[in-house]
Order: structure tokens, then C-alpha cells, then sequence
């Protein structure tokens, strides 16, 4: 398939995984805007249907007071108001848009993998892993989620799909002790990339930043510079909850960038702009179903024109 046919195709997905978000903003903006002039009450019920997509209210008054500032008292359609809130919306996800950058001198790339138990995190190191050594990379796992058997399964499973070393340990086992002992081998067997799962267990959030301090603090003793990325995973379906766990996760570790997935399940897939307009983290990938090529990197206006249905 040709680079084009891809793009296009990836294009068609985010536009089917994001349709029951895009379906009811589309809706209330058809049913505010008809081909009539832009007053206060217009511009009320746009920031409502903002709102109620998930946008937040900060991130929804900003786009409307935008929207309004050189339309109001004109008439203004349903086509235009998509148009015009796709591209507001793209200035915000623009910034955060970045691919995670792997840096060849260090070696192997640490990339400590956080998020609440359910977000998406092994799946999403499987998926990265199977993009890298799509790419001739050479990638070594570590199951640091080691009170939970399922977590270990799973990513032992994605292992042998993709052909990258998974480091286990019992189950219950010290995950810093893990983690240190899958970095040198991973650093013995010249491995490009190490990717580290953890636990998520924030109801548990004391035990959790200990945990998470410790696995840091004893990578660095092989590496100082590690972990090189901490990557949190976001489900989408948990709407406005994103926000306090990138809160949380903030206070226990340096979090480099974000992965957001099951967009495909959600109609809150606003959630994601408000994150961008609040937290500014880069937003490295999203997902919009199982398959491996269904984690993809962020593109702004793909994904705010496929939003508004635009």
C-alpha cells in the first residue's frame, strides 16, 4: 500500500472511531445553526454543546469568545461553524502534536509506560514495540506490572507477536528490581529500546509513587538520564477523570507525553483538546481500536476536522 493509500486509510479510521463524538457535536451545532445572525444566545448554546462534548468549560468558552470575536451580528451556517471551530481547535492541538523522539546515543532508550490499570498501557507497548521493530529496531519489554498475572500474560503474548524479549519476573515480585535487572540485559544484548509497564494502582496512590520512585531511582543507577520517556496513558472514555489522572501521575513522575485510547469507544473524544489546552503535554499517539496499526501519531487537523466532523 502506498504511503498516500495509508494516509488515507488511517484518515477514514479516525474518522469512523471518532463518529459518535463528532455525531452529537454535529447534531447540537446543526441544531443551533441555521442560516441566520450570530447573537449572544447562539454563541451560549455552541459553548454548551462544547461543553457536552467534553471540551471542558474553560477550553469551550475560549473557542466560542475566538469563534464570535469577528462573526457576531453576521450569518453564519452550520458549514462554516465546522470549518471555522476545526481549524480554532487545530491551533490548539498543533503544538502538542509531537511524535516520541527516540535519541540513538542512549542505549537502550528507557520508556517508562504509567497510567491506571485499564487505560490501554500494555496494548499500547505492544503496539509502539511493533512499530519499532517494524522500523529494524531491536526491543526488549519488561513486565513491571508484577502483582497483577493477567498484565505479565498480556505482554508476554505481545512479545511473541512481535518478536521483542520480555523480561518477567514472580508474580508479586520488587517491579524496581525488575526493571533494573531487564536494563542490563537489555544494555548486554544491545537492545535500541527498553519499554518498562507499571501498575496504576490509584487507589493505592501512596504505595504507587513509592513504587513508581523506586523503579526510577534504580534505573538511573545504570543510567542517570533515564527513564528517557515516561509515556501516560489516557482512556478516553473516562472524560473529565483524564484530568485528575494526569494530575496524579504528575505528582509521582516526569511525564514526557501522553497516549490517548479507545477514542473509538467514546463520545468524549473532546476530552482530548481540553487536555491539550490545559496540560500542554505532547501528545505522542492515539487510539482508535485494537489492531496494532490502529495506534497512530497525533495529527491536529486530522483529528479536529474528523471532531467537528468538518
Amino acid at each position: 500500500m502506498s504511503e498516500a493509500n495509508e494516509e488515507s486509510g488511517w484518515i477514514s479510521r479516525l474518522r469512523r472511531g471518532l463518529q459518535r463524538s463528532s455525531a452529537k457535536l454535529g447534531e447540537d451545532i446543526s441544531s443551533v445553526f441555521t442560516k441566520s445572525k450570530l447573537g449572544a444566545d447562539r454563541l451560549a448554546k455552541l459553548e454548551e454543546a462544547l461543553i457536552c462534548a467534553d471540551l471542558g468549560p474553560q477550553t469551550a468558552a475560549r473557542l466560542v469568545a475566538e469563534f464570535g470575536k469577528s462573526r457576531f451580528g453576521k450569518e453564519v451556517g452550520e458549514d462554516e461553524v465546522k470549518q471555522a471551530l476545526a481549524a480554532l481547535i487545530a491551533a490548539i492541538l498543533k503544538p502538542v502534536a509531537k511524535p516520541l523522539e527516540i535519541d540513538f546515543s542512549r542505549k537502550p532508550f528507557v520508556i517508562l509506560v504509567v497510567g491506571v490499570n485499564g487505560t490501554g498501557k500494555t496494548t499500547t507497548i505492544g503496539k509502539f514495540a511493533q512499530s519499532y521493530i517494524d522500523h529494524g529496531l531491536k526491543v526488549a519489554l519488561a513486565a513491571g506490572d508484577t502483582f497483577r498475572a493477567a498484565a505479565i500474560k498480556q505482554l508476554q503474548i505481545w512479545g511473541e507477536r512481535v518478536g521483542a524479549k520480555v523480561v518477567t519476573g514472580a508474580e508479586g515480585s520488587d517491579p524496581a528490581a525488575l526493571a533494573y535487572r531487564a536494563f542490563e540485559e537489555a544494555r548486554s544484548e544491545e537492545s535500541d529500546i527498553l519499554m518498562i509497564d507499571t501498575a496504576g494502582r490509584l487507589h493505592n496512590k501512596d504505595n504507587l509513587m513509592q513504587e513508581l520512585a523506586k523503579i526510577i531511582r534504580v534505573i538511573k543507577k545504570l543510567d542517570a538520564s533515564a527513564p528517557h520517556a515516561t509515556i501516560l496513558t489516557l482512556d478516553a472514555t473516562t472524560g473529565q477523570n483524564a484530568h485528575a489522572q494526569v494530575e496524579a501521575f504528575k505528582g509521582m513522575t516526569n511525564i514526557t507525553g501522553l497516549v490517548v485510547t479507545k477514542l473509538d469507544g467514546s463520545a468524549k473524544g473532546g476530552v482530548l483538546v481540553a487536555l491539550a489546552d490545559r496540560f500542554k503535554l505532547p501528545i505522542y499517539a492515539i487510539g482508535v481500536g485494537e489492531q496494532a496499526d490502529d495506534l497512530q501519531p497525533f495529527l491536529a487537523e486530522d483529528f479536529a476536522k474528523a471532531l467537528v466532523g468538518a
